[in-house]
């Protein structure tokens, strides 16, 4: 049995989750009462008919607090009993939520006469506190649209075929923000930039006149090899923790170049010694 456990702040992106999650075969049920976690589990196992169950609840700040508060016993009680679970946290800065709160015109499940909506935003941080110190994955969302969002549940939660680490590694680029649920982030602004090549401004990092132009630069070389060296040597060392999630980002200026190209060699290289790499370009459309 697998079962994913999706929570975050309120407008983070949970029912979206949820959504990907059902299309792909999931039993999904929105706003489960903590304290119901282990008996779902005990029930999901004993009475299924499908040989491998999947199974995907919203735990959210409409729950008791006593409850939110027990959720590290709850999820101990769950793992326990030998299911494959994991713990989603979807969260986005506060600016965000108020923006989509406003233009949404939702009403926050903690706000009140008496609680505006920012302060109901901060009173839920704490509520949730215990289940995103908990977290195997977390996803910001902060600069990720509708679509962007259900990539990345798909490339993160979905592919991942067995228990164990998976690894991460993401293109990105700085004017863009950095990913702030990256691991480890590695800025290759320095090397050569494609982007002054007029030839090659309107291509890729995938697209070999780049992949040629960059792989003929000593300094992209020795970038690359000094990268690959460090995550050979302790990534397996962060499988080894019990990790379950890590990512790995390569930053350059506008995510289109180096970073790209840097990123699939690196993701080619890892998926050699490796069992769960995945590759993305966040700012590559």
């Amino acid at each position: 049995m697998r079962l994913i456990i999706v929570s975050g702040r309120s407008g983070s992106g949970k029912s979206t989750a949820l959504d990907v999650l059902e299309d792909n075969g999931f039993y999904c049920i929105d706003n489960l009462p903590a304290g119901l976690l282990p008996e779902l589990a005990e029930r999901a196992l004993i009475h299924t008919e499908l040989a491998q169950p999947l199974v995907a609840v919203s735990i959210d700040a409409r729950n008791l607090p006593s409850h939110l508060s027990r959720f590290p016993q709850l999820l101990e009680e769950v793992r326990a009993r030998h299911i494959h679970c994991d713990v989603l946290y979807l969260d986005a800065d506060e600016e965000t939520l108020l923006k989509r709160f406003s233009e949404t015109r939702r009403r926050h499940p903690l706000s009140s006469n008496n609680r505006s909506l920012a302060e109901a935003i901060r009173v839920e941080t704490d509520l949730l506190g215990p289940i995103a110190d908990l977290a195997d994955l977390k996803i910001n969302t902060t600069n990720l649209n509708l679509y962007q969002l259900r990539d990345a549940i798909k490339v993160r939660l979905l592919n991942k075929p067995e228990p164990g680490t998976a690894f991460l590694v993401e293109s990105f680029g700085f004017k863009r923000g950095m990913p702030v649920d990256a691991d480890l982030v590695f800025d290759v602004r320095c090397l050569p930039n494609p982007y002054w090549k007029p030839e090659l401004r309107e291509q890729s990092g995938l697209d070999a006149p780049v992949a040629e132009y960059l792989a003929a630069q000593p300094d992209v070389e020795e970038m690359y090899q000094d990268i690959s060296s460090y995550l050979l040597k302790w990534l397996p060392r962060f499988a080894a923790s019990n990790r379950a999630y890590v990512t790995i980002a390569i930053g350059c200026t506008g995510g289109h170049h180096r970073s790209v190209y840097i990123t699939e060699r690196l993701g080619q290289l890892l998926q050699q010694s490796l069992k769960n790499v995945q590759v993305r370009h966040r700012d590559l459309s």
